[in-house]
């Protein structure tokens, strides 16, 4: 099965490199949206890579970050273009613009590094865990539960991709993932044996946090690591705002502090006995 193209990582890179050129240039977001006449929030939009780039614009932006070099030209020309096709989960149009935007990075990801502080992490959960997780999410129709049911059980792909290597995954979890009742006994059941088995899967990886730890870095909240072939790492963290993307400057201390978890956790091969004893 191949693998679901995204649009967003070469948006997000080229976002990147034009915002790196205009802090070059010493010009705010204002002095740029006045020579282009769009508002300040545009270029942040083209920045964060939330939106695509016209070509016309493009061309524009280099001529006021005085950009000369063809190969450099070139390579932001592609990102453009890249950036303007349709990612696979448009279809699922009741996904909000903050998922789709990270299941977009997904895509293109080679490693994920994912600490979860409540619930199993979508890339290895159930159906069944799912619509019980969403169903607790007020406001939530039943059409926007089926959407992102459906588009978690694609995301699930990268997990076993056959034209290329597949995603390697690897998964702190606070063992409170484990004990909380999502769902009643049988959904939490079938989410643990299912949890277990991707366990041992040779590009996956669990490792449970012990309540027995007491307190560690990273009881703040959730965040993912997400490892790209050839371009810098980006960081995911999940807040009631929403969506967060530390500055690059940033990555390196959230590689820190998930190095401490994993090495505050129990080993995999302990990890997966205590979630086959949760199960049992």
């Amino acid at each position: 099965m191949s693998t679901p193209h995204s649009p967003t990582f070469p948006r997000f890179q080229l976002g990147k490199q034009l915002r790196e050129l205009r802090e070059r240039a010493r010009l705010t977001t204002e002095d740029v949206g006045l020579q282009l006449d769009c508002s300040p929030s545009t270029i942040s939009r083209m920045e964060g890579g939330k939106v695509g780039v016209r070509r016309s614009t493009l061309e524009r932006l280099l001529q006021i970050y005085d950009v000369h070099d063809p190969e450099q030209i070139d390579t932001l020309v592609v990102l453009a273009r890249e950036g303007k096709t349709r990612g696979w989960f448009a279809r699922y149009g009741d996904l909000p613009a903050s998922y789709s935007r990270f299941i977009g990075l997904e895509s293109s990801a080679i490693e994920i590094r994912n600490y979860e502080a409540l619930v199993v992490p979508g890339m290895l959960q159930t159906e069944e865990y799912t619509r019980a997780l969403l169903a607790a999410s007020p406001g939530e129709s039943e059409d926007a539960v089926e959407a992102h049911v459906k588009a978690r059980r694609e995301r699930q792909v990268l997990l076993n991709r056959a034209d290329q290597p597949p995603l390697h995954f690897i998964a702190v979890l606070d063992e409170s993932v484990i004990r909380r009742l999502i769902g009643g006994p049988d959904v939490m059941r079938s989410q643990l044996k299912r949890l277990g088995e991707s366990a041992r899967s040779r590009n996956v990886t669990v490792q449970i946090l012990p309540f027995s730890g007491g307190a560690y870095a990273g009881m703040a909240g959730s965040f993912s690591i997400l490892k790209f072939d050839g371009a810098p790492s980006v960081v995911y963290a999940e807040a009631m705002t929403g969506d967060i993307y530390p500055a690059a400057d940033d990555v390196q201390r959230y590689h820190d502090v998930f190095e401490n978890l994993r090495a505050a956790a129990l080993s995999p091969l302990e990890s997966i006995k205590v979630i086959e004893e949760a199960a049992n």
